[in-house]
C-alpha cells in the first residue's frame, strides 16, 4: 500500500530526513499534532549547519574580533589598554565550548523520545520507502527532506590541486595563516575576511561582481568596502578568476581586473563562493522528486513534485536562512495535515543580516529589487555620522534607508548599514508586518539618545514627500 516495507517496521506518519533547524522544527510540530514521526540524520555530527558550522560559531568569532578592535581603539574614548592582543587558541576554545553547549541541547531535543531518532544515511527505494545503511527499510505516509547544504565544489583551474580552506575548515583552524586570499564577496566571505583581518592576517578579498554583497544596494556595499580598505584589506571587485598555482610555500591566485592580470600570493586561500544543496545519495529519481541540478523543486506550500514529499531549508531554498527554514518546516507539516487550508510561504518580509562591522541588515525590497520588479517607490535615508548616539559610540559609518509606496505610504523595505544593524532592522520588520505607513512610523515615540530613533528621520522625510 505504501511501497516496500520491512516486516518489522510499521509505516510512520512522517519521516524527516535531516535533523537541523528546519527538520527539527518539522518533527516537533508533527509530534505536537499527534503524528508518529522518525527523524533520520546521516551527518557526521548532530546539530545542523547553523549550530555546527554557520551562524553560531561565526558570530562567536566575529564578536571576539569586534572586542579586540574596540580595545585597540580605546584611545578614542580616552581609555588606555596596553598592548591589546589575543590568544588564538583560547578564542577558538571558547567558540568550541559554546558550540558544544548548543549542539548538546539539540542532541537532547532529538533524542528525548518524542520521535524515533535514527543515525544513518537514507536513500529512496520508492516514493514511500527509504533504505538505511544497515539494510533496514523505513516506510512512511509522508516525507520532509531537510538535508541542508554543503560547500560548493570549486571550478577554478588549479584550486583543487593547490588546496584551499572552506568556511568549515576556517572554523577549525588551530593557528592563523600569516596571509589569506578570500574568494567571494557574499556574507560568508566578508564576515570571515574581516575576522581574519582584525586578527592580524593580511587579507586580500577577490570578488567577481562590481560590489561586495551583490544582493544589497550598491550604497550599502560601498560602506563595507570603505571600512575594509580602511582596516587594511586589499579589495578587488569586478574580477574574473583565471587560475591558481603554487609559488614556493605560497599559493598564488590570478585574476583579471580593470583590463590587466593581477597575481596575489598568500599562505592560504579561503573559498567562499557559496554552498549547494546537499542532496546526493537520496536517490530522488526513485521517488519521482523533480530537481533543478541538486536543488529540490518545491511550490509555495513546500511540496515537491510528489504530493506526499516536502522539502525545507537549504536543500530547496530559495533563501538559505535559519528562521525561514524553521517556518518552512512548520508550514510543511500544517499542509500535509490540513491540505484544504494550506499555508503558503510569503517572502514579503524577507530579512537578512551580514555581521560585519558595520552590520548590513535589510528587510523587504531593496532599491535594486524594486527597480528590477518594476515596483514604484520613494526612498529616503539618514546617515549615522549625523546621529547623536552613534557619534557618542564613534560608530559613524553607514546609514538607514526606508522605501515607501508612493501612493499609500506603506513601508516596502528598510536597510540599516551601521552599529547593531541586525537589531535595529527588527523595528522595520514589525512595522512592515503590521503594514504601517511611513507617517505612522514617524510618530512612534523613540527615546533619546538611542540608535533606534534614527528611523524617524527618513520616515519623516518620506511622510513630507507624500504630503506634497
Amino acid at each position: 500500500m505504501f511501497g516496500r516495507m520491512s516486516e518489522s517496521t510499521q509505516p510512520f506518519d512522517l519521516v524527516v530526513i535531516g535533523g537541523g533547524s528546519g527538520g527539527y522544527a518539522a518533527a516537533r510540530t508533527a509530534v505536537a499534532a499527534g503524528l508518529r514521526v522518525a527523524v533520520i540524520e546521516g551527518g557526521e555530527e548532530v546539530g545542523g549547519l547553523c549550530i555546527l558550522r554557520g551562524c553560531m560559531p561565526t558570530k562567536a568569532l566575529l564578536y571576539a574580533a569586534e572586542v579586540l578592535h574596540l580595545a585597540r581603539r580605546a584611545e578614542t574614548w580616552g581609555l588606555r589598554v596596553e598592548d591589546a592582543n589575543f590568544n588564538f587558541a583560547r578564542v577558538m576554545a571558547r567558540k568550541d565550548a559554546m558550540i558544544e553547549e548548543f549542539a548538546d541541547y539539540r542532541r537532547k531535543q532529538l533524542t528525548a523520545g518524542k520521535f524515533e531518532f535514527i543515525r544513518s544515511r537514507a536513500s529512496f527505494v520508492d516514493p514511500h520507502t527509504v533504505a538505511l545503511q544497515d539494510g533496514r527499510t523505513i516506510t512512511a505516509r509522508h516525507f520532509i527532506l531537510a538535508t541542508g547544504s554543503r560547500v560548493a565544489a570549486p571550478s577554478l583551474s588549479g584550486l583543487a590541486e593547490v588546496g584551499f580552506l572552506t568556511s568549515d575548515d576556517a572554523l577549525k583552524l588551530t593557528r592563523l595563516p600569516r596571509s589569506l586570499v578570500v574568494l567571494g564577496g557574499g556574507a560568508v566571505a566578508v564576515e570571515l575576511a574581516q575576522f581574519f583581518a582584525r586578527f592580524d592576517v593580511q587579507v586580500t578579498l577577490v570578488q567577481r561582481s562590481a560590489h561586495l554583497l551583490k544582493d544589497s544596494d550598491a550604497d550599502a556595499a560601498a560602506v563595507v568596502e570603505k571600512v575594509f580598505r580602511r582596516e587594511g584589506v586589499d579589495l578587488y571587485t569586478g574580477t574574473q578568476l583565471t587560475d591558481v598555482r603554487r609559488l614556493g610555500n605560497l599559493k598564488e591566485v590570478a585574476f583579471q581586473h580593470q583590463g590587466r592580470t593581477v597575481r596575489v600570493a598568500a599562505e592560504e586561500i579561503l573559498l567562499a563562493l557559496g554552498r549547494e544543496p546537499n542532496t546526493d545519495g537520496l536517490n530522488l529519481s526513485l521517488a519521482g522528486v523533480a530537481t533543478a541540478g541538486t536543488r529540490i523543486i518545491t511550490n509555495d506550500r513546500m511540496q515537491t513534485s510528489v504530493p506526499h514529499i516536502y522539502a525545507v531549508g537549504d536543500c530547496t531554498g530559495p533563501h538559505e536562512i535559519v528562521h525561514i527554514a524553521i517556518q518552512q518546516g512548520e508550514n510543511a507539516v500544517h499542509n500535509l495535515l490540513q491540505p484544504a487550508t494550506p499555508r503558503t510561504m510569503d517572502y514579503r518580509l524577507l530579512l537578512s543580516v551580514v555581521f560585519t562591522d558595520p552590520q548590513v541588515a535589510q528587510v523587504g525590497l531593496t532599491e535594486q529589487a524594486a527597480r528590477a520588479a518594476g515596483v514604484p517607490y520613494l526612498a529616503a535615508q539618514y546617515p549615522f555620522d549625523d546621529h547623536g548616539k552613534s557619534l557618542l559610540m564613534e560608530a559613524r559609518d553607514g546609514f538607514v534607508k526606508l522605501l515607501a509606496d508612493p501612493a499609500t505610504g506603506e513601508i516596502l523595505g528598510g536597510a540599516c548599514v551601521g552599529p547593531m544593524g541586525g537589531e535595529l532592522i527588527h523595528e522595520i520588520v514589525v512595522a512592515m508586518q503590521r503594514r504601517m505607513t511611513v507617517a505612522e512610523l514617524a510618530v512612534v515615540p523613540h527615546y533619546h539618545p538611542t540608535l533606534a530613533e534614527i528611523w524617524t528621520y527618513p520616515a519623516e522625510e518620506l511622510a513630507e514627500q507624500l504630503k506634497r
